[in-house]
């Protein structure tokens, strides 16, 4: 009989060594490396909140790098703004200043520093983090605003301020010099002022007229053009009689002359004199003085406020109106076409609410009507597709550019956006126009490049738009919306912030303007008029860049992006503590503690030791000992 021999290995008493060495292998990793196990296998059964807590501190980290590039962004932004309030604050000082020493290219030292500032400005607005332009909202990648040479000089093929200044101030002018006026002395007594063509956006308007004039007969106003005329009737006013006449100047200021009859000699400044032997001479100094009166006028503020009209004209730009998306009744729900319904049961592809028959809209003072059917002239069947309501609206507009619907948005296109006024003439369709995107009425578009519309500038009578020929400024993101909604970022689960910028909002646009005039603006040195010139620009440029209740300011600005941060402060407080208790689920899970490793280490070193005492006892057995 044969007897196997004992393998000690896989006896029980070595399975058993094995074992605790292969803990005690575990236990030192453990010790060495803080964690309970090298694998999700070994980590037990919280392992699953470690893995999730783990994926929400990778997002964490992630609106953590978020947040710091955005805060990036809106300190340079920041900084950008408050450099612009200096520069602000500095033409203004200038231009507040009663200095009018003029050099020898017909600007004072003031001017100079504007023409300075402006270049600094245009610099300032074309700063760049990275590669985004910061104030050219959506277009982060285009240049904010054209250079500034290019914006005052124009290029080779566009004309630049400087040229659309120059031609504006000419057809305020007029030939004549006199702001647009005609004067004449119908009869030897009588002395008549008209406008020179009705309804022309140059020179001045007469306003008003009044007279203490004893004896006199004052007529208007009255007539197309308008005019009005003062006959003295062959006698002479008192000493002291007054006649009064109030302008309008292109920039909305009004300005008035008064002149006073006066036996004083010599004629005091501002007066007529009163011919006590010829009556009849008495008119022809009134005729005389209010002709010097007008074209002093023209010669000084008209040109002070055609210049800043030169700068609305070339800064203040758009030429569209442009509704929200929005949806039709569909379902399921899709963007506005061309071919949805202006009204229709729902569900169909109809705006809601739609028009009703009886509605009415005015584009540009033309009355639209909607009828059920059978729409002749001015009206629209309310079963019409929208594409039919914009051509209408085209008709009447004159736009050279068709309206267009793309994407759910409406995009009314006109080519004197200064003239487009759409309103609801009823309820029903004022609530339709808002289901078309439009929600403020009445619907606007704000000026093109708008440019004297014939030559000589002088005698020309319409502004045009001047879009294909002439600088554009801006060159970033001008579609509809906040200029803040052109960057958001998500920085928490729930919260976004807004930090946008566009350098056509108005606080900018409107400095922007403003320096441009001030320093673009030149006038003769030698001229009589030269100083008045200079003094009424100084006080409009003094006034533009005073900051107005109800206008945007740039601090307006600087809160908005300030709010963005605050709202990334307190996310990043939040996801701080969300940092820390997610760690401590983490290290719950998967850390082991040093010294209950240390302790459960010593325990297997006991038992160790002793299984193999025991396995040397054994090993020393033998049938002799056994015997």
């Amino acid at each position: 009989m044969s007897i196997s021999s004992i393998n000690y290995s896989s006896s029980v008493l070595g399975a058993q060594i094995r074992n605790i060495n292969q803990q005690l292998t575990d236990l030192s990793t453990q010790l060495a490396t803080g964690k309970l196990s090298q694998n999700y296998s070994g980590m037990g059964t919280n392992e699953g909140f470690a893995i999730a807590g783990r994926s929400q501190l990778s997002n964490i980290a992630a609106y953590t790098d978020t947040i710091t590039n955005v805060n990036v962004n809106i300190n340079l932004a920041n900084t950008a703004l408050q450099s612009l309030t200096t520069i602000r604050n500095t033409v203004q000082t200038g231009s507040a200043s009663t200095a009018q020493d003029l050099n020898v290219n017909g600007q004072t030292v003031a001017q100079n520093t504007a023409a300075s500032q402006f270049g600094s400005m245009v610099g300032v607005l074309n700063t760049q983090s990275g590669n985004r332009y910061l104030f050219s909202g959506t277009a982060f990648n285009t240049q904010s605003v054209a250079n500034a040479g290019d914006i005052i000089n124009g290029t080779t093929t566009q004309a630049g301020f400087k040229t659309v200044m120059a031609e504006r101030q000419a057809a305020d002018l007029g030939t004549n010099g006199m702001g647009r006026l005609v004067q004449t002395q119908p009869t030897p007594s009588s002395v008549r002022v008209s406008e020179d063509v009705a309804g022309s956006p140059f020179g001045m308007k007469i306003a008003a007229v009044s007279s203490t004039l004893t004896g006199a007969t004052v007529t208007g106003l009255s007539g197309s053009p308008v005019s009005f005329s003062v006959d003295l009737n062959g006698l002479n006013p008192n000493d002291g009689d007054k006649l009064s006449v109030q302008f309008t100047l292109p920039d909305g200021s009004t300005e008035q002359i008064v002149l006073t009859a006066s036996t004083a000699t010599p004629t005091p400044a501002g007066s007529f004199a009163i011919d006590t032997t010829t009556p009849a001479n008495t008119a022809t100094n009134l005729n005389a003085a209010l002709n010097t009166a007008i074209t002093k006028l023209a010669n000084t503020s008209l040109v002070a406020a055609s210049a800043v009209t030169a700068g609305d004209n070339f800064f203040n730009t758009a030429s569209s109106a442009i509704g929200a998306p929005v949806n039709n009744q569909a379902a399921p729900p899709a963007p506005i076409s061309g071919a949805t319904a202006l009204s229709g049961a729902s569900p169909s592809n109809s705006i809601s609410p739609g028009f009703a028959a009886g509605d009415t809209i005015t584009v540009n003072g033309t009355t639209l009507t909607f009828v059920n059917s059978g729409a002749t002239g001015n009206q629209l069947n309310v079963g019409d597709s929208i594409q039919t309501l914009m051509s209408k609206i085209d008709q009447i507009t004159g736009t050279s550019k068709p309206s267009t619907v793309h994407g759910g948005s409406i995009t009314i296109n006109t080519d004197d956006a200064a003239s487009l006024n759409i309103s609801g003439g009823t309820a029903g369709a004022t609530a339709a126009l808002g289901a078309l995107g439009f929600s403020s009425s009445p619907i606007t578009a704000t000026q093109p490049p708008l440019r004297v519309g014939s030559s000589p500038a002088s005698s020309a009578t319409t502004l045009v738009n001047g879009s294909a020929n002439t600088v554009k400024w801006y060159q970033g993101n001008d579609g509809p919306g906040s200029p803040r909604s052109t960057a958001v970022a998500r920085v928490d689960d729930s919260v976004t912030v807004q930090y946008g910028a566009q350098a056509d909002e108005d606080a900018i646009r409107q400095q922007l303007q403003a320096i441009a005039v001030f320093g673009t603006f030149s006038t003769s040195p030698t001229s009589q008029y030269a100083g008045g010139q200079v003094s009424a620009l100084s006080l409009r440029v003094t006034q533009s860049l005073t900051k107005q209740p109800g206008q945007q300011h740039i601090e307006d600005i600087q809160t908005d992006l300030a709010m963005a941060q605050n709202t990334m402060k307190d996310a990043g407080t939040r996801q701080t503590q969300a940092k820390a208790q997610l760690q401590s689920i983490i290290d719950q899970a998967e850390s082991a503690s040093p010294d209950q490793v240390a302790s459960e280490i010593l325990s297997l070193q006991n038992a160790l030791q002793a299984s193999y005492q025991v396995t040397s006892n054994l090993a020393q057995l033998s049938l002799v000992k056994f015997l």
